[in-house]
């Protein structure tokens, strides 16, 4: 067994004191190598968590006597000499990163991700694992893991430890509840009001809807480890039978903005313990947790859960048709505003994601995965529900892939899904990966004709803004200053203004937060004085008759629809029309 020991000497320095024992066989004759984890599962980029530690020591245990080691990459050390010693490694890690992935340490709690901050042995990683927390008295511990003694966690792998966050507090709140026997706990961390029946009763209603959907789950319980912080914030990240959400301002967390994000992220990472915690790729299967793991099916792991996350709250009355059209129009906005949809593909975007994927990046390179991921997943179930008068849909290829991947551990890969996608279809459904998931092909016209279907339809209005639907080109006030931040290719903007341009005047009019205002006079064309690169420059834009940029897209219920239609409607989203 691999033991860790954490424990805090001043708080206020934000530095875990952290131990590791093992010991090494006598016959171990080949050097030992310890790695750090270089990034974590959920968020798909190298993130060098090294840094985070100070002073790092191997020495025997019995004795501390200091042990031949060296370090080999940025993460990695190399142990000599240590056959038939108990080894122990000292080091300090920097626990001072607040959000859903990271640690946090003050004097009021001990928050950590073990993936973080925990070496593991070369080879060593299926061995159980001991954690201890050096924690004050009177302090709880919120954690998927067992506990096996006071302060005492175990874990049957390091893969298990790593992905099982914890909270210590003196101050956890909790709730929990029964899904078909299963036990789900509620746990919240800030000072927040709470409004506790109606919380339970939602995260009651979706948890049911999705174990209904899969027909069983994959851990023994459940834990949502909530930190509710006193600033704005919003984050998420799935584990294997628990999920952290950071979320904020604190105050504002049972109004309806702020409630919305907690019942939407909740569902979306309890979906993920099915999706990418289960039902994984086979690039991950096992996690390498010392370099990139390349895949190409993260629009199912990500895109198909976002579709879901919001998708089940509305199909467990949760939420309302209208509530859940509102986030579906939020997901259409953000993929159609931004043109690097024409440009890679959602499968090729996956693979990016240890490139950019969570940067904005250069302009127009690349497509969400959530988003794009998002909205190919609701054209694949209102088209396999269209083609069977609603006998098969979506759940039908989530119910599979649970059944021949998730539930017997081994990895699909991108072949699988396109086998299951067909066999639920009842038919060759090539065209559809060819034009959405290998291609660039524009989704507006499939996802109208199969809205249709449910009584819906794609609402195309022209954009009111002056600067993006008749130039294409954004600006925001920034410092007192308005920046262009954003120019569509092929626009009249992009014949003249660049990115980062301080627009100062409209016709020789100071532009002072009144820019939409200067340009909405019915003029064909505008002269714009602008400083670039610290130079004073003046541009002319013009514009076409009829030519609109950067139109608004959503999706609405048709006025007159059939009664097929509205029974459609209601076998979909479980809710009249």
């Amino acid at each position: 067994m691999i033991h860790y020991h954490v424990s805090f000497e001043n708080p206020l320095t934000f530095y875990l004191q952290i131990q590791m024992t093992f010991e090494v066989a006598a016959e171990a004759a080949a050097p030992l190598e310890l790695q750090l984890p270089a990034w974590r599962p959920g968020r798909y980029e190298i993130q060098n968590f090294a840094q985070k530690l100070q002073h790092v020591v191997l020495e025997d245990a019995a004795s501390g006597e200091p042990l031949a080691a060296r370090k080999i990459t940025k993460d990695r050390w190399q142990l000599s000499g240590a056959a038939g010693r108990t080894v122990r490694v000292r080091y300090n890690f920097y626990a001072h990163q607040m959000d859903a992935g990271g640690s946090w340490l003050d004097e009021t709690q001990l928050y950590l991700n073990p993936v973080q901050a925990l070496l593991y042995v070369e080879g060593r990683q299926d061995e159980k694992c001991q954690l201890l927390l050096d924690i004050p008295e009177g302090w709880q511990i919120a954690c998927g893991l067992p506990q096996r003694g006071p302060n005492t966690l175990e874990a049957q792998s390091f893969d298990h430890l790593a992905d099982s966050p914890l909270i210590a507090s003196p101050s956890l709140q909790y709730r929990n509840y029964e899904v078909q026997g299963l036990p789900f706990y509620v746990w919240i961390q800030g000072e927040c009001p709470v409004d506790w029946p109606r919380l339970v009763q939602d995260f009651r209603a979706f948890s049911e809807e999705q174990l209904a959907l899969f027909g069983s789950f994959p851990a023994r319980d459940y834990h949502f480890l909530n930190q509710i912080l006193p600033y704005k914030h919003y984050h998420g990240v799935e584990h294997l039978n628990s999920t952290v959400i950071t979320l904020g301002p604190a105050e504002l967390l049972m109004t309806e903005g702020l409630y919305k994000e907690l019942l939407g992220v909740s569902c979306h990472e309890l979906f993920h313990a099915w999706n990418i915690k289960s039902i994984r790729p086979a690039e991950m299967q096992p996690y390498d947790y010392a370099r990139e793991n390349y895949f190409r099916t993260c629009f199912i792991a990500e895109g198909i859960t976002t579709y879901y996350g919001e998708y089940l709250l509305a199909r467990a009355g949760v939420r309302t048709a209208d509530q859940y059209f509102q986030e579906l129009n939020t997901v259409l906005r953000k993929h159609f505003d931004d043109y690097g949809r024409y440009h890679l593909s959602v499968a090729d975007a996956s693979m990016d994601l240890w490139l950019d994927g969570y940067k904005p990046g250069v302009p127009d390179r690349k497509v969400s995965v959530y988003h794009k991921g998002a909205l190919v997943a609701l054209l694949l179930d209102l088209t396999l529900r269209q083609l069977s008068a609603h006998q098969r849909s979506l759940d039908d290829v989530m119910r599979q892939l649970w059944t021949e991947f998730g539930q017997t551990g081994v990895g699909y890969t991108e072949e699988d899904y396109v086998r299951v996608v067909n066999e639920v279809a009842g038919r060759d459904m090539q065209a559809y990966f060819d034009k959405f998931i290998y291609g660039t092909a524009p989704l507006e016209e499939p996802l109208n004709r199969v809205l249709g279907f449910v009584g819906c339809r794609l609402v195309i209005e022209e954009n009111a803004s002056a600067s993006e639907g008749s130039y294409g080109f954004r600006a925001v006030l920034k410092n007192e200053r308005t920046q262009v931040t954003d120019i569509l290719p092929d626009s009249p903007a992009a014949l003249a203004l660049t990115v980062d341009d301080e627009v100062v005047a409209v016709n020789g009019r100071r532009v002072d937060m009144n820019l939409q205002t200067l340009l909405s006079d019915g003029a064909d064309h505008h002269e714009l004085t602008v400083f670039r690169q610290n130079r004073l420059l003046t541009v002319v834009l013009g514009t076409e008759a009829g030519q609109r940029f950067w139109p608004k897209i959503t999706i609405d219920r048709l006025p007159a629809p059939t009664p097929e239609q509205r029974a459609s409607f209601r076998q979909w989203l479980k809710q009249d029309f």
